[in-house]
């Protein structure tokens, strides 16, 4: 059977659907970003930001003029950056591996659904990236992997360490040790306690790395191991934290120093998905015998704020 996955009938899809596969892209980082917060619509870059000095009400006096301390807006700047994907296709080699016996038996299959699907998988497969980059990028113009396209959160940490907003005299910062399967669970718990008061009320996310989390569950078991009541071991919340933290090991912390606790709102990931500024497109390139897939999409990460009241970086020191 023959099927029609010329690049007209390809960019035909891509046009037909591109917001939806443009928006497949972001769903495939679900995992990742059911702990973080979407930000749509931000086109090179928006700035977010907090209230300082506070605004609070005292006994009342009757008096207007007087002056209290100033209010301000820390701002911090949502970067987003225009990345593309360029990757040549072998259309019909992919229907084989996408479809496989429904081809060879003659089953009907829609044109449309076809070359939409082909397109849909290259879609996929930029999420591999922006799911394994989505901490450790650092943002390189002349790069060529996603891991340049923009900076990850935990650049975003390394500098601002450097400028000093985030530093132990803000409450915000933390130097400890390698955690090991014998010590994860005080470790892990000392970065809850050395955290604000606020913070210590809210609902947070510990971000980790899979191999803290796998030590953390050693550890807890090693400890626990015993107690009758203990009837499993996979810890999904910090223990003595009344299950107020979430312990998040990402595929995107793997090999990282830093831990963040902090806020889901708090976590923005920003990406546009609204204009023609994105695009999707499939055209004949040099070789004569594989099309050409281009996409082109805006993607960046920020802390919305690094008040002690919302955040905490524990980095691990030898």
């Amino acid at each position: 059977m023959d099927f029609n996955v010329s690049p007209a009938a390809l960019n035909e899809a891509a046009r037909k659907f591109r917001k939806q596969l443009l928006i497949m892209a972001i769903l495939g980082i679900g995992e990742t970003l059911k702990h973080m917060t979407l930000r749509t619509g931000i086109r090179y870059e928006e700035v977010v930001g907090e209230l300082s000095g506070g605004v609070e009400l005292e006994p009342y006096t009757g008096t207007l003029n007087e002056t209290g301390g100033d209010v301000d807006i820390v701002g911090r700047t949502l970067a987003t950056h225009l990345g593309q994907a360029i990757k040549l296709i072998e259309p019909k080699q992919l229907l084989t591996s996408l479809y496989g016996n429904a081809i060879t038996s003659g089953k009907k299959i829609e044109t449309t659904a076809i070359n939409k699907t082909i397109i849909a998988m290259m879609m996929r497969s930029i999420s591999n990236g922006l799911n394994k980059s989505i901490f450790n990028a650092v943002r390189n113009p002349a790069g060529h992997t996603t891991s340049t396209l923009y900076n990850g959160f935990d650049k975003i940490v390394a500098d601002e360490i450097t400028a000093t907003l985030i530093a132990a005299g803000k409450g915000n910062y933390l130097e400890i040790a390698p955690i090991t399967d014998s010590n994860a669970v005080d470790i892990l718990k000392s970065i809850y306690h050395g955290s604000s008061d606020e913070l210590q009320e809210k609902k947070t996310k510990l971000f980790i790395p899979r191999s803290v989390y796998n030590s953390y569950n050693e550890d807890y078991k090693a400890t626990t191991g015993a107690i009758p009541y203990n009837t499993q071991f996979k810890k999904t919340f910090l223990e003595g934290t009344d299950d107020r933290v979430e312990l998040v090991p990402l595929i995107g912390k793997a090999g990282s120093d830093h831990i963040q606790l902090t806020t889901k709102a708090n976590m923005l990931v920003g990406t546009y998905l609204m204009g023609d500024y994105e695009k999707i497109e499939v055209r004949r390139g040099d070789n004569p015998f594989k099309l050409q897939f281009i996409a082109t999409m805006f993607f960046g990460t920020q802390f919305e704020s690094l008040s002690k009241e919302v955040f905490m970086n524990a980095k691990i020191t030898v």
